[in-house]
C-alpha cells in the first residue's frame, strides 16, 4: 500500500494487484452466495447455474454503469 502525505492528511492508495485480488475475491463470494441461495429455492442445478450466470452478468454491467456515472461526478474529489 502506497502512502502519500499532504499538508493536512495522511492517505493510502491501494496497488492495482490488491484491488484486483479484492475484486476477484468478492466476485467469487458473490457467485457462491447467489448460487447457494438459488439452489435452496429451486433445488435444481441447471436452473441454479442459469440464474446465477445471468444474474452475475447483470450485476457486473450494473456495477460498471454505476462506476461510470460516479466518474462524471466531481463531488468529493480533491
Amino acid at each position: 500500500m502506497k502512502q502519500e502525505r499532504d499538508s493536512k492528511n495522511l492517505t493510502f492508495r491501494e496497488s492495482r494487484a490488491r484491488s484486483l485480488v479484492k475484486a476477484l475475491g468478492y466476485r467469487i463470494l458473490s457467485i457462491a452466495g447467489t448460487s447457494t441461495l438459488i439452489w435452496f429455492i429451486t433445488k435444481n442445478v441447471k436452473k441454479t447455474i442459469s440464474i446465477t450466470v445471468v444474474l452475475q452478468i447483470f450485476l457486473i454491467i450494473l456495477y460498471y454503469s454505476y462506476e461510470r456515472v460516479w466518474n462524471r461526478i466531481q463531488w468529493g474529489r480533491r
